[in-house]
């Protein structure tokens, strides 16, 4: 077997790379408006209710009508993944891998496809697109090959004894119920997905509501590599209808989730109850979310740190769980790395996602924009407006990448996560203040330090307490295979996607042991 390799992203500078790219762009722009049906026990069903997903770039352009599930379709959704699980946990892990790996190819044929759906319809810039596609082709590639490590070597990881044989397999846990986040809507629902099913599970999948094309999309690659029907149900849904009803089905085994702070919350409480003829501890596997910090000491690359900040805070307009909203920076430099920023930022050019001539795009929906700039007046209290502030243009749901300085670590825009391109600066006394300050939050996903102190950075690797820590580089962009993903505390279960030991939240050890 090939040894993993990252997906490489793809040079746009690249003449043929761009014109494959817009001409994919141009092919997707003609078959908006299309309408796209559930996915039950391998059945395509429409529904006369429908979900509208709009391109946040251009508000009054609608992508796709996609059929709306009710509690019926999930009930029967449930039924087929528990029937399917008989047969498809008792298949080969080198055989459900062969279906990831099969997926990966057709995923790498069409990725500017998917790229360019991305971008019209989560408002992905074609690099961020890309990136978004190579890291479902690397979750597969991955994924695929940890499965067969685990099934083919945990019993060669046991103590031998004389007179006995043991053997330790990782078995499947059952019906999952995997509900993705819109802002990675083509990798994460990928990833969360296929290691379910590599795994030996069933999956009732449901996408986020912005984003249900892509999945349906995808849906299409797993059935022509192989994937039996009724191993993945496609129920897109309101949460309202049918999410806190796949939670607290007695069938559900564990839930995948990503997404926000207050969900998260509520389906682990709801996954916490047992329900009548329940006959298991559902497991809960959560990311959700953060409120992430970049530390600057006196002695950092002060050039390298301001661009760090720039891009963590405002790709994709700062919706990234990972994505930079504090900037702590230690008193000697903190005019020098603001002053900088603020340059760097007001450069940036905010427009239509699909036009290369602009950096950053919009937010993903009206809600979104709203609660954003609601944010944005309450930061105006807080700080000082240094840039941004207000939306762009009226076509999409644009807002222009706002900074506030001199504002307090317990400000409100500095504690609670806006998920926007909203970023608050504040000033540590010394490097052990800053580091204080990066802990003050509830929050643990992601940080980042530019320092050339030695002693300085180890103190950080023990003292900064979130799931991913990155020296003198930005705090987003992880790679699978090479940067583990999770996070501490109200961040969620830190179950690391993209990681040697993530395929075991979704199995569960069992022994055999013989006497001979």
């Amino acid at each position: 077997m090939i040894p993993y390799r990252p997906e490489p992203f793809t040079n746009f500078k690249d003449a043929a790379e761009e014109e494959a790219f817009r001409t994919q762009l141009q092919k997707a722009a003609q078959s908006l408006g299309q309408e796209y049906p559930l996915v039950i026990d391998g059945k395509r069903v429409m529904t006369d209710e429908k979900i509208v997903s709009r391109n946040p770039s251009r508000k009054a352009e609608v992508i796709g009508y996609s059929a709306k599930a009710t509690q019926q379709h999930a009930e029967e959704a449930m039924q087929s993944a528990y029937r399917v699980l008989q047969s498809w946990a008792r298949t080969s892990s080198r055989e459900r891998a062969g279906v990831l790996f099969k997926a990966a190819a057709i995923l790498r044929r069409r990725k500017h496809e998917f790229s360019a759906w991305l971008v019209l319809e989560a408002g992905k810039s074609r690099a961020e697109a890309d990136a978004d596609t190579a890291e479902a082709i690397d979750f597969m590639e991955y994924y695929a090959r940890q499965m067969i490590e685990m099934d083919e070597t945990s019993a060669k990881k046991l103590v031998s004894i004389p007179g006995e044989d043991n053997d330790l397999r990782y078995i499947p846990l059952g019906v999952g119920v995997v509900i993705p986040p819109w802002n990675f809507p083509l990798a994460i629902m990928v990833g969360m997905t296929t290691a379910s099913i590599v795994a030996g599970n069933t999956v009732v999948l449901k996408p986020a509501s912005t984003t249900p094309v892509i999945a349906y999309k995808f849906y299409e690659i797993l059935e022509d590599a192989g994937m039996p029907a009724g191993v993945v149900q496609l129920i897109p849904g309101s949460g309202a209808e049918i999410g806190d009803f796949l939670v607290e089905h007695k069938l559900t085994r564990y839930v995948a989730f990503t997404g926000s702070r207050e969900v998260g919350l509520r389906i682990f409480e709801l996954a916490s109850k047992t329900s009548s003829g329940q006959l298991w501890l559902k497991r809960f596997i959560g990311e959700l979310g953060g409120k992430d910090s970049i530390v600057v000491d006196r002695d950092a690359d002060l050039e390298a740190a301001a661009r760090g900040i720039v891009v963590s805070a405002f790709n994709f307009s700062g919706q990234k769980c990972s994505a930079c909203s504090r900037a702590i920076i230690v008193d000697e430099v903190y005019d020098q790395v603001l002053e900088r920023v603020v340059e760097l930022t007001k450069a940036l050019t905010v427009g239509d996602a699909s036009d290369p001539r602009f950096d950053t795009g919009p937010v993903i929906d009206e809600h979104a924009y709203q609660r954003i700039l609601q944010y944005i007046e309450t930061g105006k209290g807080e700080g000082r407006l240094m840039c941004g502030g207000g939306p762009g243009s009226e076509e999409g749901y644009f807002i222009l990448p706002t900074i506030f300085a001199d504002v307090s670590p317990d400000a409100v825009i500095m504690k609670e996560e806006i998920f926007g391109p909203v970023l608050g600066f504040t000033r540590a006394r010394d490097f052990k203040h800053a580091l204080e300050i990066a802990n003050n939050t509830e929050y643990g996903l992601t940080g980042a330090v530019y320092s050339r102190n030695r002693s300085h950075l180890e103190l950080a690797r023990s003292e900064f307490h979130v799931g991913n820590l990155y020296f003198n580089r930005k705090c987003t962009g992880a790679i699978v295979g090479v940067h583990p993903f999770g996070g501490f505390n109200m961040s969620g279960t830190d179950s690391k996607a993209g990681g040697p030991d993530y395929l075991l939240q979704f199995t569960q050890p069992k022994l055999v042991s013989e006497q001979l």
